[in-house]
């Protein structure tokens, strides 16, 4: 007979996690899930490191950690989040794939974070499920799944699959566990231990940079951020500012003023730098080949491509490709965990 002031079953998380997997993903995820047992008194929550096969699997910080199990031999899950990098690719697809639809068989709610996503997308499962994906890796993600709806919030939870953005994405969604499975009291303690600032809905957008500022988008001016919107509207066909300052409703004179003073930067450059980072995505973290990817971020010819990729990063987009190790780049992007 069961007692009915038994604390209910813990809810019990799988990380699948695959060679250059971004450390600070596993962590959000296991830290707040034991912080909110040690605060409660109670085993809430149970946790597995997973991975394909056995043997240790090397994070993108070049720490490696021992999987609690294998991918098919994990027992049950509630959910089974996986964590990569983009370039990631299960070992023995038909096997992977065969043991995730088990997995969803028995009730387990599949999603991906990070880089992750791309795994996830990659088995085919997903299906037209729409998935969050980090606006560093969105240009990269489209190219490889121009038929996936591809979503700029910080958590997807539409449909089958849970989907997020990044690290601190995923604390915000164990947060949201604790508190479904403890009540708030609980979820703002762990949220304080950690001094996580504040606790975003699934729905928020990604924040994004702007470059070369130390403020994100959304901090600019709005006759700025809306000029970044339609330059980012216009990547594979390029709109003349001109054009653009008539879009936002001020003179062109007025624009490249505005420009000045909140990037230190004329409209021009900054429209090049928001190419030049589309382009680096579809380099790294895709196979597209480098004269179309000149083609695709509005180049008409790859000379002119060319010569502005080597300015804007100091190495050619082939030989950046080759030196691409997982995530580790060299460079001023600052790569998502």
């Amino acid at each position: 007979m069961t007692d009915i002031n038994s604390p209910p079953p813990a809810v019990t998380l799988g990380i699948l996690i695959f060679p250059g997997f971004p450390m600070a993903c596993l962590t959000s995820c296991i830290e707040p899930l034991r912080a909110a047992n040690e605060i409660s008194g109670q085993e809430a929550f149970r946790w597995k490191v997973i991975a394909e096969d056995e043997g240790p699997v090397e994070s993108s910080a070049m720490v490696s950690f021992a999987p609690d199990s294998t991918l098919s031999e994990a027992g049950d899950l509630d959910l089974l989040l996986l964590t990569a990098s983009p370039n990631a690719r299960f070992a023995t697809p038909s096997r992977a794939n065969a043991a995730l639809q088990r997995y969803q068989r028995g009730k387990t709610r599949l999603g991906a974070i990070s880089g992750g996503v791309f795994a996830l997308a990659r088995t085919g499962l997903t299906r037209d499920n729409p998935l969050s994906v980090h606006w560093c890796y969105e240009a990269a993600f489209q190219a490889e799944f121009p038929d996936l709806p591809a979503q700029s919030t910080v958590i997807c939870e539409d449909g089958a699959y849970t989907t997020i953005s990044g690290a601190s994405a995923a604390f915000d969604h164990m947060l949201t566990l604790i508190e479904t499975r403890l009540g708030g009291d609980i979820m703002a303690e762990v949220a304080c231990w950690f001094q996580h600032p504040y606790i975003r809905s699934a729905a928020a957008t990604q924040k994004t940079p702007a470059h070369d500022t130390a403020k994100s988008k959304d901090l600019l001016p709005k006759q700025v951020e809306r000029a970044i919107e339609q330059f980012s509207e216009h990547i594979e066909s390029p709109i003349q500012i001109s054009k653009v300052a008539e879009a936002v409703g001020v003179s062109t004179r007025s624009l490249e003023r505005s420009f000045k003073e909140a990037t230190g930067q004329s409209p021009l450059k900054y429209y090049r730098k928001i190419r030049m980072k589309q382009a680096r995505q579809l380099v790294l973290y895709s196979n597209t080949p480098v004269t179309e990817v000149a083609f695709m971020v509005g180049y008409a010819t790859p000379g002119a491509f060319l010569r502005h990729y080597r300015e804007s990063f100091g190495i050619t987009p082939i030989a950046d490709r080759r030196a691409k190790n997982s995530m580790r780049v060299k460079g001023s992007d600052a790569l998502p965990s």
